[in-house]
């Protein structure tokens, strides 16, 4: 019998957007794309997997649901960790021929806009890799189950190559700086919607590819400049240009969605007003302090420098009153009376806008976990 192999991954929020693919199968994007791991303590994928004689059919469950095994990409990435198993002869043809038992458990919204599926298959990719006992670059294989899972692989700030192989074989992931380069950077996530997106990503980008002019203008033009612009601010610790390109090109990235036909509609009312609050804030403050993100979803991801925590946190519950008593999720997180508020060029928005907020920092890729608290029992059987 198999040990039962638990890793957990980190999810990953990119700054310059991955919107569109140039091979479908393969999932290799049209432009490169650059991301920040977020800490696991605070947001993770858990995944248990075992591979056994007695189980009679491959199985996967998902935050306690069984899902069917029919997925294409699911069994892309069981398949490339066997062939690269079989050529290192890792473990034996026997073991090779076990079907496998996986239980995968989220501690966030899943399908809801906040890179679930990243976390999900490099948490996965992680911990087959350890199973079998393959030893390879696990972003490539992450990569044919979600795109921007080959991004969960590393810590820090992270770059996804587009490439140009036909094969893929160089359409991989790379850190630009690990978690601890900047660790002033912080991290608000302002959860507008906690429910499953009407528009998947997958049917998004395949729209925007077909139809929107303005999405070869972005890949072409624009994301080169902000690609190697992004990547020079993180190196250098400039908040101001890093801010302004994230900002930029989250704005971009919907009016791609928009430029669609049909148009794709991701961001709400309450999206539009975070983005209207942090503009105003900034320009209160004389200088870029914050910058927000939207994925393909409502909610809103804001980076910000530690130091300035307090006074936007506070900021944001001001503006978006609520009767939860558990409104701020994560770290500790230090608020304070500000005069700006007095001051401020908007009224409170309506009570209970926002469902809550995670605070958090940057962190680390995924890891096995050795401490016996897995999703399986010694058996392989859920817990």
């Amino acid at each position: 019998m198999s040990d039962i192999i638990t890793a957990i991954a980190p999810v990953n929020i990119a700054m310059i957007k991955y919107w569109g693919k140039r091979d479908e199968k393969l999932i290799l994007p049209l432009n490169d794309s650059v991301s920040a791991t977020l800490d696991t303590s605070v947001m993770c994928a858990k995944t248990s997997v075992c591979a056994r004689p007695d189980i009679l059919e491959n199985e996967i469950w998902l935050n306690g649901i069984q899902n069917s095994f029919s997925n294409q990409r699911l069994q892309n990435c069981l398949n490339s960790i066997k062939a690269i198993a079989r050529e290192q002869q890792s473990v034996s043809e026997e073991f090779l021929s076990w079907n496998v038992r996986i239980c995968s458990m989220n501690n966030f919204p899943t399908a809801a806009g906040l890179a679930s599926s990243a976390a999900g298959y490099a948490c996965l990719v992680t911990a087959l890799a350890r199973l079998y006992k393959i030893k390879t670059d696990v972003s490539k294989i992450a990569r044919v189950g979600s795109g921007s899972a080959c991004r969960s692989v590393f810590g820090g700030f992270v770059r996804w190559h587009a490439g140009v192989q036909a094969d893929g074989s160089d359409s991989i992931a790379t850190q630009i700086a690990d978690s601890s380069h900047w660790n002033e950077m912080r991290v608000i996530i302002l959860v507008v919607a906690d429910t499953k997106k009407h528009i998947s990503s997958v049917k998004g980008m395949s729209c925007a590819v077909e139809t929107s002019e303005l999405l070869k203008y972005r890949v072409q033009v624009c994301v080169p400049t902000r690609v190697k612009q992004i990547c020079e601010a993180i190196k250098d610790k400039d908040f101001s240009t890093f801010a302004e390109i994230t900002m930029k090109d989250s704005n971009q990235f919907h009016a791609v969605c928009l430029d669609s036909y049909p148009p794709c509609v991701y961001m709400t009312d309450v999206s539009h007003k975070i983005v209207e609050i942090i503009h105003k804030y900034n320009e209160s403050c004389g200088a870029v302090k914050v910058a927000y993100t939207f994925d393909a979803g409502p909610n809103a991801c804001l980076y910000l420098l530690e130091k300035d925590v307090p006074e936007v946190l506070s900021l944001i519950k001001h503006m978006f009153p609520t009767t939860s008593d558990d409104f701020i999720k994560g770290l500790d997180a230090p608020t304070t009376h500000i005069d700006l508020i007095k001051e401020f060029p908007m009224n409170p928005l309506e009570p209970n806008l926002l469902k809550y907020l995670i605070y958090t920092k940057l962190g680390d890729g995924p890891e096995i976990i050795t401490d016996e608290s897995h999703l399986l029992n010694a058996q392989g059987n859920l817990l």
